[in-house]
């Protein structure tokens, strides 16, 4: 009988690699929260702002992340950085979070935007198709379909990685290139006036709709409303760092991992600034912030290709989101098989199939985020944990300072540019974003840091049993 593999199998190229990152990174995000965005800063002068900001963070953070994985090329990424740096209490309230929400509502988010969109060609598949009143729970054909991609994205990084990279690098060329051909077709039919009126205030932060001018916030509020504004293009800009959770299954991992982070995230920045460029030259403020259902890249297509638009961006967001999930949910399972191997999560979790994949994550990994999909809490959920994401960021980079000094015997193949200066200011400006979100936008905070807080006696209960086992 043939036994099972004890390693991951080193199968992902650089192209892999940096197709999983921006793979990840762009799902429907960049189709919609732009709405939100200009209803908080209400010009297009900060929508440019705060997303320059987030393209900031993120980069530097991206490029920060590049040393640790050089220093620890092996599954787990940010888990395993979190452990090194600062103990397994710590790296536990990660995964914890991780799992309980961080990537398993990402999944059940995605799986249903692309449902969603799939609706406009398939109206059977909407969301006010109810198949099933249980009365304290209505299921949607859409939130069907959600579970069906995701149980069907699951099966096929089952049956191992090369299977699953295929997926990721054509979906993931497939929606640069499209997203790519959407800001050309903006560019080229942009309308002088919408454009000229649209940048004619450009600095004025205000609520959109509100008078002008900063008056209409204090200053501290001022700071809020971009805070609040960057939750959206946060989470748009988020998962980069999924790369890491492979880095066991990436050749030359040390050069690779870096690298894929820089030119994953470069590239993806650079489309989403191009991309707000194209929807204010083609659609006024209000049209920006008042999008049917927040669907910004709907309302640009309408105006750029007429009746047709709306196809044109469903298959564009179907293409996006199928591409997207397959990445997080490929990372996702080596987080968990990492938590495994410390003892702090199911012991089959950390065991691969014959595949050289760790499937047992990947069906438990499936499984909540099927239960998400039928909550239809997962949008709310979301828009709570940026807050605990840019937390941990935080403390991930306040890492390699830490690390710096307690490990310098270390090979460092690559080093955090710009360091000790950009992660300094990337700690600075997270810490800001969150004090700002504690402040003015308390619903955004709380949910997220008590489901993290829980992980604290769950830490200490799987110890205890763990101590039980042993004596």
């Amino acid at each position: 009988m043939k036994e099972e593999p004890t390693e991951f199998k080193s199968s992902l190229r650089l192209i892999d690699a940096t197709m999983l990152v921006a793979g990840s990174m762009i799902g429907s995000g960049i189709f919609i929260v732009s709405a939100d965005i200009t209803r908080n800063v209400g010009s297009s002068g900060w929508l440019l702002v705060v997303w320059l900001i987030t393209g900031f963070m993120t980069l530097t953070a991206a490029l920060s992340y590049g040393e640790l994985s050089s220093m620890y090329p092996k599954a787990g990424g940010q888990y395993v950085y979190l452990k090194e740096a600062y103990n397994p209490l710590v790296s536990f309230l990660y995964g914890w979070s991780f799992f309980t929400v961080i990537q398993t509502a990402t999944i059940a988010a995605v799986g249903v935007a692309f449902a969603k969109f799939t609706a406009y060609l398939l109206p059977q598949f909407g969301e006010d198709r109810i198949v099933a009143d249980l009365g304290f729970l209505q299921v949607s054909s859409a939130q069907l379909l959600a579970i069906v991609v995701i149980v069907i994205l699951t099966y096929v990084n089952s049956r191992g990685v090369n299977t699953g990279k295929s997926i990721q690098t054509f979906f993931t060329l497939a929606k640069l290139l499209s997203l790519f051909g959407l800001i050309v077709f903006g560019l080229f039919f942009m309308q002088n006036d919408i454009w000229q009126q649209n940048w004619k205030d450009a600095w004025e932060l205000k609520p959109l709709g509100g008078s002008t001018g900063i008056g209409s916030y204090t200053t501290m509020a001022a700071f809020g409303a971009i805070a609040a504004a960057m939750v959206g293009s946060i989470f748009s800009s988020d998962s980069w760092h999924n790369v890491t959770f492979v880095a066991g299954e990436i050749r030359n991992p040390k050069r690779n991992v870096g690298l894929s982070l820089a030119l994953g995230t470069i590239m993806v920045m650079v489309l989403y600034i191009l991309t707000n460029i194209m929807y204010t030259g083609v659609l006024s403020l209000h049209d920006i912030g008042h999008a049917d259902k927040d669907r910004v890249a709907v309302s640009a297509a309408q105006v750029i290709f007429g009746a047709s638009g709306t196809v044109i961006i469903a298959l564009m967001i179907m293409v996006s989101t199928f591409g997207c999930n397959n990445g997080l949910i490929m990372a996702g399972a080596r987080v968990y098989y990492s938590m495994a191997k410390d003892g702090l999560f199911f012991k089959k979790v950390g065991t691969l199939n014959k595949n050289a994949v760790p499937a047992f994550g990947l069906w438990i990994q499936c499984l909540v985020a099927a239960l998400w999909c039928l909550s239809g809490k997962y949008g709310d959920l979301l828009d709570m944990i940026s807050f605990v994401v840019v937390m941990f960021y935080m403390l991930t980079i306040g890492g390699i300072f830490i690390l710096r000094k307690k490990r310098p015997d270390i090979e460092r193949p690559y080093k955090a540019f710009g360091y000790p200066v950009l992660p300094l200011i990337y700690i600075i400006m997270g810490l800001a974003f969150c004090l700002l979100l504690i402040i003015y936008k308390p619903r955004f905070t709380w949910p997220g840091l008590i489901i993290t807080l829980i992980g604290i006696p769950v830490y200490y209960v799987i110890g205890k049993l763990k101590s039980n086992q042993s004596t």
